[in-house]
């Protein structure tokens, strides 16, 4: 049996009450269960069916994202998100650059690299270069001036927490920077790169080894094995290249507005709902979220 996932985004809430069911009668799927009046629906069919790319592509016209999972084992035993641009709106580099005076010339940079097209140890050592001898107190100021957070995340991880879940938040930036978000959101744990510093700036280097790709792999298989499971009971979100090997080996793996070469290659896509997607994702209704 698979699930099929229909999710609006919560400020649209135009998920049609005719859709889910029409769509199920199509597919041969049973009854509709309403995750969310609006928002999210649900319902189980016997087979993948042959027209859901083209239904897919159908439905991103009116703002609806459609997913179909396996319909066993749905609910994950841990949590692992990228940081920058999925729990938060930004890309902390970016707005550090743009602090020192290379904001567009680094925003450049990292969109490629987050879309693929550089090598990311690279491109996250030329882009932490042009921040030599900036003051380590501008890092602060960011965070307060700056940093935002993404729809739905608190949520997220505040009822996946409460349903005996593992938060991990894991990123390809800093940890000056995750500790504070992981803290605010209520993460179990948080791994990023270290930006070096020495006499009050900022020298323009990172610690090594660099945390990127493949430490985020490594970070859900090590995360999986301390907990007894596998990362098939994992559900991990990220919007950039470096996320796509944690998203590909998670037994659900979202790309969340993601660039046009992750999106490609996710087996999620979550195009127009917020974080709370992915509780939807899982079976919650907006009745067992938990609001810290």
């Amino acid at each position: 049996m698979f699930t099929v996932s229909l999710i609006a985004a919560p400020a649209a809430a135009n998920l049609d009450d005719a859709l889910p069911g029409g769509l199920a009668d199509r597919w041969g799927g049973d009854v509709t269960r309403w995750l969310s009046p609006g928002v999210a629906a649900e319902f189980d069919i016997a087979a993948l069916p042959a027209d859901s790319d083209q239904v897919w592509s159908d439905l991103q016209t009116i703002g609806i994202d459609l997913a179909i999972q396996p319909a066993g084992g749905r609910r994950k035993r841990i949590l692992i998100a990228d940081m920058d641009s999925t729990m938060i709106n930004q890309e902390c580099i970016d707005e550090l650059a743009d602090m020192a005076g290379f904001g567009p010339r680094v925003a450049d940079i990292t969109a490629r690299a987050m879309n693929g097209e550089l090598d990311f140890n690279a491109a996250l050592t030329e882009r932490v270069a042009l921040l030599a001898n900036l003051p380590e107190p501008v890092i602060a100021q960011v965070l307060a001036e700056r940093i935002t957070y993404a729809a739905g995340g608190a949520t997220l991880v505040a009822t996946m927490r409460a349903h005996d879940a593992y938060t991990a938040l894991v990123s390809g930036g800093f940890t000056s920077f995750t500790q504070a978000v992981a803290q605010t959101l209520g993460f179990d744990e948080h791994r990023a790169n270290t930006l070096l510093t020495q006499d009050g700036v900022l020298t323009g280097q990172v610690a090594l080894p660099i945390l990127g790709r493949e430490a985020k792999v490594d970070a859900l298989t090590q995360i999986a094995a301390r907990l007894g499971t596998t990362p098939q009971n994992a559900i991990a979100v990220g919007d950039g290249a470096n996320d796509l090997g944690m998203i590909q080996l998670a037994g659900s793996g979202v790309a969340l507005h993601a660039k046009p070469a992750v999106a490609a290659q996710a087996q999620i896509r979550i195009n127009h709902g917020d974080l709370t997607a992915l509780l939807y994702l899982q079976g919650f209704a907006d009745t067992d979220f938990v609001t810290p």
